[in-house]
């Protein structure tokens, strides 16, 4: 059956379908994306995968007319197997760069034996197949989009050598690299001003301009700024000072720009405007199961494309959400920039209205908090958070147990279930996270009528795995958010 839809959305060349399968020729030895222009070859010459990296490891080489490196990203929950989720998170933040699969595997709390049955099962390759592939595509979209040298690229995308990245291009496409970038049209020169810039693709409908707003009201004065249609940010990645640009580009795409991020670092950094953005977003499957409702369902007719906004650090998100407790989002954002000015570190090289780096933990652990407007009850809890931090009782890697996550947050004095939720929400990128005690929350659900949390909590039982996407279509109607 899937095979039969597949292949009609492969005629089509239905970009809905895009990402979500792959096609490989047997004629030719290449696998494509079902919007590929080529010449559809005959039906009996093909078959289907539901990754690249499964039409990879069946010996198919990517295609380079339509790059399957440029597909919209598969999000991780979308798979079946909470393992596999898992596991894909780890890999995408470099987990079998440097080790094992037994090594994943022991992290995860399984047997390497059933971490490749599970990913043979629901990826359709092995977890070192999907490693590669990731490496492999980042580095041609590195190769086909900028300028940067080849060793560069090679440490970009976690090869431990230059000669082990040409070898395994040899392998998959073919040709080296360098012939590569020469049949894209590339010249391998740096550019002037030393920025580096990528296209990240995104899934569509995506509505870049309701993001921007939603940061333009709460950008941390110095850290972060948004003016016309471009967001910039800095940050701090292993102890370089790196500053970026996000803006709106062609059909399809997000422009990137990067300044300052060391190489070993780019893929991290990317893929953190990825969740920031939440540019891989199932928009199809969110839509399906919120139009179910019919007040969400007449808000996605206004916002198509819902997105959660993610957060740049876990630590700065859960401070902004201390700050904005029973205080307007305006307030909350005056309060962060008094905080920054005050603790943050000053640039070396300030530029476009960024002055400062956010404080980290540290800093905030014995800060006295005058004269920032700060009432003493938040003061006390940021100082109570950043200690929790600093020993490691509280941390914000997405891939914790969630329940453990929400008990170690509001166990701190201070902190609820509203600021819990609202951090998962957006720093951990839980999708089915809900800040059901959020004011703006329950006057949206019924204008009217006063709605409590629980009946709040009982209405958005309807809306999972999608509850976090359901309650930004809710601020979005009133203009309401943490």
């Amino acid at each position: 059956m899937h095979n039969e839809v597949f292949e009609r959305a492969r005629l089509a060349r239905d970009a809905r379908f895009d990402g979500h399968f792959f096609v490989g020729v047997r004629t030719t030895g290449i696998y494509c994306r079902p919007v590929c222009p080529a010449v559809a070859p005959r039906r009996e010459n093909v078959e289907f995968f539901p990754s690249a990296a499964a039409a990879g490891e069946a010996g198919f080489r990517p295609c380079l007319r339509c790059r399957p490196e440029c597909a919209p990203g598969t999000p991780a929950w979308a798979g079946t197997s909470t393992t596999v989720r898992r596991g894909l998170r780890l890999i995408d933040g470099g987990a079998l760069d440097n080790d094992n699969v037994e090594t994943l595997a022991g992290r995860l709390g399984v047997t390497s034996r059933h971490l490749r049955r599970l990913f043979t099962a629901h990826v359709g390759a092995s977890p070192l197949a999907v490693a590669h592939t990731r490496r492999l595509h980042f580095a041609k979209r590195l190769i086909d989009d900028t300028a940067l040298p080849m060793q560069h690229i090679a440490t970009a995308a976690g090869y431990g050598s230059v000669r082990r990245f040409n070898d395994a291009f040899r392998k998959t496409y073919g040709r080296a690299p360098r012939d590569l970038r020469r049949l894209h049209g590339g010249n391998g020169r740096a550019p002037d001003d030393a920025a580096l810039r990528l296209r990240l693709p995104y899934r569509a409908p995506f509505r870049f301009a309701d993001l921007l707003a939603f940061h333009a009201a709460r950008a941390t004065p110095g850290v972060e700024a948004v003016s016309g249609d471009s967001y910039r940010r800095v940050l701090a990645v292993n102890g370089a000072e790196c500053r970026l640009t996000v803006r709106a580009a062609d059909d399809g795409f997000v422009s990137l720009t990067l300044h300052g991020v060391p190489a070993e670092h780019l893929f991290d950094v990317v893929q953190r405007t990825r969740d920031v953005f939440d540019l891989d977003a199932p928009t199809d499957d969110i839509r399906k199961t919120l139009s179910a409702d019919p007040r969400l369902k007449r808000l996605l007719r206004r916002q198509p494309g819902v997105r959660v906004p993610g957060a740049w650090d876990g630590f700065e998100l859960a401070v902004r959400a201390i700050l904005g407790q029973q205080v307007s989002v305006r307030a909350a954002t005056t309060l962060a920039g008094r905080l920054v000015a005050c603790y943050g570190t000053p640039l070396a090289a300030p530029a476009d209205g960024l002055t400062h780096r956010f404080p980290r933990p540290e800093r905030l652990l014995r800060a006295r908090f005058n004269n920032i407007g700060l009432v003493r009850a938040r003061a006390d809890t940021l100082r109570r958070l950043a200690a929790a931090v600093v020993t490691g009782d509280v941390h914000f890697d997405p891939l914790q147990d969630l329940d453990d996550f929400r008990r170690a947050l509001t166990a701190i004095r201070g902190i609820g279930a509203w600021t819990a939720e609202y951090v998962m929400m957006r720093a951990l990128k839980h999708p089915d996270a809900l800040p059901a005690a959020d004011l703006g929350l329950l006057k949206a659900l019924d204008p009217d009528e006063r709605v409590t949390p629980a009946a709040l909590a009982a209405c958005a039982e309807a809306w999972r795995p999608w509850r976090a996407y359901a309650a930004v279509l809710l601020w979005g109607d009133t203009g309401a958010g943490g």
